[in-house]
């Protein structure tokens, strides 16, 4: 209870309008208590209720010159770090010891908000300035709250939609719990004309695999893009120079198919610029979680399966209808292009065996004919593993499929009975105009990382 308040009860009971029980009842008391509070206000009177802290400057508390530090020092050099991180950085790099709440409370008066401020605390520094504008009569001042407001507001300026179906597709992933108890990737494109989703795929993780079969569907439905609009993933932009497996998820795979296609790829690190994916997802995590538990479906092949009828009821609900005298798509290339083009590309050097060595297994070149192609140590190439996982080799421009090596005979040519001779089958190879060029490609790489694989090879 406030201190006023005690004293006036107190007060009160001195007069006689209340009695002790009254007086502890109100204060929350003793009876015993309430005889000294009496005591206290007869012998010094109002000046009994003051705490004795009152007015005196905590032993800790900052001085105003600290204070001046601490303000000059974020917004100099701490800026873009939340409070609780940059009250450790002031104490690592400074020796200037503060509690997060104490800086919170220190640059909120000076109209400094966290990165991480909740939409609450936003709204209510919005008022402020809003207030403030309306008392300063200084276009200097309205300029600068102006702009401390959008800076509040974080806002994306709003551009309206791409005239052309397929002129700008937007691509992103969400991982959520669309099924199951495990969370999953969801790998979505969609039409930034129309707000059509274009292709969709579920996999464990982000992967260039689930962006393939996301692009495989738009050229298989579809035809070939003008734009990709993408994040800054690996799978897209290359820039770690500590990954040493071409295999992996890099710009040089995706973009060098995107290449092939004649796709364009622009990527972003903001998400308000495609927005148009991130509000899909938005809608997807309140509708399709519950599609997918009604259905009873708990794996990632049947979720697969089941996206195929759900995109068509999605764009027939939300998607704007398609005017096919304002498509840019170019006309689809036929299946074999597709998986051939949409490869995961690795150099390779033949060993002394005559052989290739990828993903810790031994492979040897088959020619159209079923013979195997010997070619001497030192012969460089690029090892294609295709859409549909078929695996081949492409070497001074040649192609050949590569069969593994066993570790053991499956048949003994002393002991086991064979009828007849195997005959060597036929081997369909793709023709010369392969879009596999291993010097295109090397260029496509970045400097680094050709050395690195020819290194591990």
């Amino acid at each position: 209870m406030k201190a006023q308040e005690q004293y006036n009860i107190i007060k009160r009971l001195a007069q006689g309008h209340v009695t002790k029980n009254y007086a502890a009842l109100k204060i929350g008391c003793t009876k015993r208590h309430i005889n000294r509070l009496l005591k206290k206000f007869l012998d010094q009177g109002k000046a009994a209720f003051v705490h004795g802290n009152s007015g005196r400057k905590p032993a800790h508390a900052l001085s105003e010159q600290q204070k001046l530090e601490i303000i000059s020092l974020y917004n100099t050099k701490y800026w873009d770090t939340n409070f609780t991180h940059c009250c450790e950085l002031l104490f690592r790099h400074e020796g200037i010891r503060i509690s997060p709440s104490s800086l919170r409370k220190l640059l909120y008066k000076e109209l400094i908000l966290s990165p991480r401020a909740t939409r609450r605390t936003k709204a209510h520094m919005r008022k402020i300035l809003q207030v403030l504008y309306k008392e300063s009569k200084s276009k200097t001042d309205h300029a600068l709250i102006l702009t401390s407001i959008c800076n509040i507001e974080d806002s994306h300026s709003r551009r309206p939609r791409c005239a052309y179906f397929g002129e700008m597709i937007q691509m992103d992933t969400s991982v959520h719990l669309w099924f199951g108890k495990q969370k999953v990737h969801l790998h979505a494109a969609i039409d930034d004309s129309t707000g059509m989703i274009v292709g969709a795929y579920f996999d464990s993780q982000e992967t260039l695999k689930g962006y393939y079969h996301v692009l495989h569907q738009i050229l298989t439905t579809f035809g070939i893009p003008n734009l990709l609009y993408t994040d800054n993933r690996t799978v897209f932009q290359y820039k770690s120079k500590k990954m040493k497996d071409v295999g992996k998820d890099t710009f040089t795979q995706f973009s060098y198919a995107c290449k092939q296609l004649g796709i364009e790829i622009k990527t972003t690190s903001v998400a308000q610029a495609k927005g148009r994916v991130e509000r899909l997802f938005q809608t997807l995590q309140s509708r399709l979680p519950v599609e997918l538990r009604l259905e009873g479906i708990t794996d990632l092949h049947k979720a697969n399966a089941f996206l195929n009828s759900y995109i068509k009821e999605y764009n027939a609900k939300f998607a704007l209808p398609i005017q096919h005298n304002k498509s840019v798509f170019v006309e689809q290339p036929d299946l074999e292009t597709i998986h051939q083009t949409l490869a995961i590309l690795s150099p390779r050097v033949v060993d002394s065996g005559h052989c290739i060595r990828f993903q810790n297994k031994y492979y040897k070149t088959m020619n159209s004919n079923g013979l195997q192609v010997h070619y001497h140590r030192g012969v460089k190439g690029l090892v294609i593993q295709t859409f549909t996982n078929e695996l081949l080799f492409s070497t001074q421009d040649r192609v050949y499929v590569l069969d593994e090596i066993p570790k053991h005979e499956a048949i003994s040519k002393a002991f086991d009975f064979r009828i007849s001779e195997e005959t060597p089958r036929k081997r369909q190879i793709p023709a010369a105009k392969h879009p596999w060029r291993n010097d295109t490609f090397l260029k496509h790489l970045p400097y680094d990382l050709v050395n690195d694989a020819m290194h591990s090879a």
